[in-house]
């Protein structure tokens, strides 16, 4: 929603395995949220610290997402639970890019999660949680992409 949490983690972790892969500047990932509450401030401390344990650097800065411009701009619009994922579908008023439009969990392998819960009010279990579902979610995600560069 205010991606400060969850997307940051996404975004940077997606990199990181984009880098691991040798297919960095020919995959563009960047992180938005459904409010502009945050907008204009790094990640959450928390979050930065849980993901910097695992050898994640989340430096992205708090924007939201731009129908105008970020529907055509990227080919995967991700989201990390249903309440966003109805947002963005509703942004999306003539149904152009309802095939871009994903749940991240569409994509674990392994863990059988629905939606990446929003951490921000839970102690540090819940932002393990959240990374332990993105790291699940971006390895699944990053074999779909690559599959269809290929």
């Amino acid at each position: 929603m205010g991606n400060i949490c969850r997307s940051p983690a996404a975004e940077g972790i997606m990199k990181h395995v984009v880098k691991r892969e040798n297919m960095d500047g020919k995959i563009f990932i960047d992180s938005a949220g459904t409010i502009g509450y945050h907008e204009g401030e790094p990640a959450d401390a928390r979050m930065v610290e849980h993901a910097s344990e695992r050898g994640y650097d989340l430096t992205s800065i708090s924007r939201k997402f731009d129908p105008n411009t970020d529907f055509e701009k990227f080919d995967y619009i991700v989201t990390m639970d249903d309440d966003n994922y109805y947002d963005i579908k509703s942004l999306d008023r003539r149904k152009k890019y309802r095939n871009k439009i994903f749940k991240m969990t569409e994509f674990n392998r392994k863990i059988p999660a629905t939606e990446v819960p929003d951490p921000y009010y839970s102690g540090p279990d819940g932002f393990e949680t959240v990374l332990d579902i993105l790291e699940d979610a971006c390895e699944g995600l990053f074999i779909k992409v690559n599959n269809e560069i290929k």
